[in-house]
């Protein structure tokens, strides 16, 4: 009389199988692996730089007073820290770079939108906008000086040019690049024309504007450190001019180094949001 049993596969997995990482597991620690590694290989560059610069200044290729050498820049920008100094400048900074911005952003929306909607608009304004857009900032510099003085109306002037021009640029193609079914559709509802901006031009018109607005904010960036550089007694840019006229180039280059971390922070932030309000992008497909 033969007795038979039924077991669970439960019971009758290996451990092996047990084990096993579910697909989702084995995924996600693929992407981090790449994602480390390319980290990685972005790092090889900056160290050889860095291991270049101390076996300059080891071998005295040129002086100390031209080329500082990176214990020197590590001290001061460690006695800047904790002396306060270097986080007001760099807050006095960012609070330029928020209202320009804000002001920019603003202005260049309302713009472009303007400009993508009304065919009359565009006909009377985009010539003179497309000349105008052709200068750079610091040919208005002499301009704004005349009518603001070197204030701080100056450099919030001049920063918001840097920005207002590819916000403007960047939501005129966006609307311009619509497709005709959209706004059809929204004739064939009767929608009003505040709908038709608010349901169709603005979520189509959606990455190329917040595309001008990553250029913009990082246009504002740099146009900054150059107002600062010109005229202003606060901020990043001061801060190096300062160590300019002390003849401290380790101050010009923790200046450097704070711009370019800045920087790369705020381009993260702003892709970070650009992934989260664009979203609903990635989900359709």
């Amino acid at each position: 009389m033969s007795v038979t049993t039924t077991e669970s596969p439960a019971v009758l997995a290996s451990p092996l199988q047990l084990a096993r990482p579910p697909q989702e597991t084995l995924r996600w620690l693929k992407e981090t692996g790449g994602r480390l590694a390319l980290a990685a290989t972005g790092l090889i560059l900056p160290l050889l730089l860095l291991g270049l610069w101390q076996y300059a200044v080891e071998h005295q290729w040129l002086a100390v007073q031209i080329l500082p050498p990176p214990q020197l820049v590590w001290e001061s920008l460690r006695d800047l820290w904790q002396s306060g100094d270097l986080q007001s400048n760099i807050q006095i900074s960012l609070s330029r770079i928020g209202w320009s911005s804000l002001i920019g952003i603003s202005a260049g929306v309302l713009l472009g939108l303007a400009l993508g909607v009304s065919r009359t608009f565009r006909a009377y304004v985009y010539p003179t906008f497309h000349v105008v857009s052709q200068f750079p900032v610091v040919g208005w510099i002499p301009l704004l000086i005349i009518f603001l003085g070197i204030g701080e109306a100056l450099k919030i002037a001049a920063i918001t040019l840097a920005v207002v021009v590819p916000v403007t640029v960047q939501t005129y193609k966006g609307i311009a690049n619509i497709p005709r079914v959209l706004l059809e559709v929204a004739r064939v509802y009767r929608y009003s024309f505040a709908q038709v901006i608010w349901r169709v031009v603005l979520p189509a018109a959606l990455p190329a504007l917040f595309s001008g607005v990553r250029q913009g904010v990082m246009q504002a960036w740099l146009s900054l450190v150059f107002v600062e550089l010109l005229a202003s007694s606060e901020g990043i840019g001061y801060l190096m001019v300062w160590g300019r006229q002390l003849l401290q180039l380790d101050l010009v280059v923790v200046g450097i180094i704070i711009i370019g971390l800045v920087g790369v922070v705020l381009d993260l932030a702003l892709r970070w949001l650009e992934g989260r309000l664009q979203g609903w992008r990635r989900a359709a497909f």
